[in-house]
């Protein structure tokens, strides 16, 4: 499929659209916890079984946005985005299949590994276009399409639970959820498939767009020989794994954290607080990287870190003892989770340069795989044993919250150990240093 080039007179606004329906559909795994109640009720699984589907569905997202960012630039936009669709609705119609059968491993191969891929394909389908289409304001461009992703769950967690409420919470009403979800979000992303465009060539837009670099470059097999990029891989674990940890199980979280007190959490209400999670990461997504701007991407991660460390510890202490509490606690961390994604590529920019920035910021995303498997297993693993235990509550929480202010204290530390890259590292061999002249005569 060869990318589909605009006609005169094509408008760039189409574009963003475009790419919003894609990244609001597969927005969708952050309101995973939704269904993991219903199906540890009707298939008799624990919290961390109930969490493999997310787990792998993120896994699959950093390896396929690693290894298959070269294969989305060759082939265009439409392309992947006519991936992530397949995938990711396939994904949801073998769940539904699962479900119906009570066959969990169809569910996590189905959401986790088939739909896994189209979250990867489908994250960095329309970045570069949108990038290529607003090179006066690539920083809102890409914005536009993270925002999206962080937002997905504000229009899915709310969605789903109505649906579960009306077609039940069996193996039958889950299966009926993830059939309409499926099917759904068939027809939104065809949206994007039908819309998107990329720019047609035009000489001077090339002359103004392809600017001789400026400071440091470095190419991504040299970066990944670099502390920078191993100091900044564990930043963004770190920051992610204490994101994630509280979203994939935020429903049963908030539920927990109040069923022994007088105002207990609803299913209703607790859905609620996932789409208000999803809100708080999407416009960390935005406000917390423009902020970065001004005050420079150390100083806020540094911002991430260290207060989403403060936030942690004052749920753990009393976070049971005020709902308000608990819910901006919980809402300042995702917004920094959100804000770590979006901030993250213009750090490596400051580090790396423009030279091979997107390909580095791929290999970047295994941190998300990482993190996507740790962050739920410390925090469900911990919730089973002490259930198990017999405690209940708060109390299933505790010490998973302290470990979480351990590693965002470890990512704390990665952070301030960052230097500006060894010039030994920059494009310098022959053939590197002979390719980047190349582009800069052709530019001139």
């Amino acid at each position: 499929m060869s990318p589909p080039v605009a006609p005169p007179g094509w408008s760039r606004w189409l574009v963003p659209p475009a790419a919003l329906s894609v990244h609001l559909s597969i927005g969708q795994a952050y309101a995973w916890s939704v269904f993991k109640p219903p199906l540890e009720s009707a298939l008799g699984l624990s919290g961390t079984q109930s969490a493999l589907p997310f787990q792998l569905g993120i896994v699959m997202l950093g390896l396929s946005a690693a290894f298959g960012g070269t294969l989305v630039e060759r082939n265009g936009p439409r392309w992947a985005m006519t991936v992530a669709l397949v995938c990711f609705s396939s994904g949801f119609l073998l769940s539904a299949l699962g479900a119906s059968l009570e066959q969990y491993w169809l569910i996590v191969l189905g959401y986790g590994f088939v739909g896994g891929i189209g979250l990867g394909i489908g994250y960095i389908s329309p970045v570069s276009t949108l990038i290529k289409w607003f090179p006066d304001r690539p920083g809102m461009a890409t914005g536009i399409a993270i925002m999206g992703f962080g937002g997905g769950a504000l229009i899915a967690s709310p969605w789903s639970a109505q649906m579960l409420e009306s077609f039940g919470g069996d193996s039958s009403g889950i299966a009926l959820a993830f059939l309409v979800h499926g099917l759904s979000y068939a027809v939104f992303m065809l949206l994007g498939v039908f819309l998107v465009r990329v720019p047609r060539p035009a000489p001077a837009a090339r002359a103004t767009a392809r600017q001789a670099p400026t400071g440091p470059q470095v190419s991504a097999n040299q970066a990944l020989r670099t502390p920078q990029f191993w100091l900044l891989w564990l930043v963004l674990c770190m920051n992610v794994t204490a994101g994630i940890g509280i979203l994939e199980k935020a429903a049963p979280m908030i539920t927990d954290f109040f069923a022994d007190t007088s105002t207990p959490v609803s299913v209703t209400a607790a859905a609620g607080f996932v789409a208000l999670l999803s809100a708080a990461n999407m416009a960390g997504r935005i406000g917390w990287s423009s902020t970065s701007d001004l005050i420079g991407r150390k100083n806020i991660y540094r911002l991430y870190l260290g207060a989403g460390a403060l936030m942690y510890a004052l749920i753990a202490l009393f976070g049971d003892s005020s709902k308000p509490l608990f819910i901006l606690c919980a809402l300042v961390i995702l917004s920094f989770y959100g804000g770590g994604f979006a901030t993250v590529p213009a750090y490596l920019k400051d580090l790396f340069g423009t030279y091979q920035v997107g390909a580095i910021h791929g290999r970047l995303l295994t941190a998300w795989s990482t993190a996507g498997v740790l962050g739920p297993l410390i925090v469900n693993w911990i919730a089973d044993r002490q259930e198990e235990a017999g405690r209940h509550g708060a109390s299933l929480y505790g010490l998973s919250f302290v470990i979480m202010i351990g590693l965002l204290v470890v990512g704390f530390v990665a952070n301030e150990l960052v230097r500006p890259v060894d010039p030994r590292h920059h494009v310098l061999e022959p053939k590197e240093a002979a390719h980047v002249r190349r582009e800069q005569s052709e530019s001139a």
